[in-house]
């Protein structure tokens, strides 16, 4: 049982995500986040419009 709770730890650090650390799986996303504008699977609210797109073009960039 002692073994347990040390394989427990070492898979703990393991997989431990440090922020910052990766680049963004998806730079489109990044980049309209970026600009305080919002993903959105449908279409854009109707007092915004879609200026690019996220998640490699699946979802539409809504800005003001």
């Amino acid at each position: 049982m002692k073994v347990l709770y040390l394989l427990f730890a070492v898979f703990l650090l393991l997989f431990q995500a440090t922020s910052g650390s990766a680049d963004p799986l998806f730079p489109d996303t990044a980049e309209c986040r970026s600009q305080g504008n919002f993903c959105r699977a449908g279409a854009c609210p109707p007092t915004f419009a879609a200026t690019g797109s996220c998640h490699g073009g699946l979802l539409k960039c809504c800005s003001k």
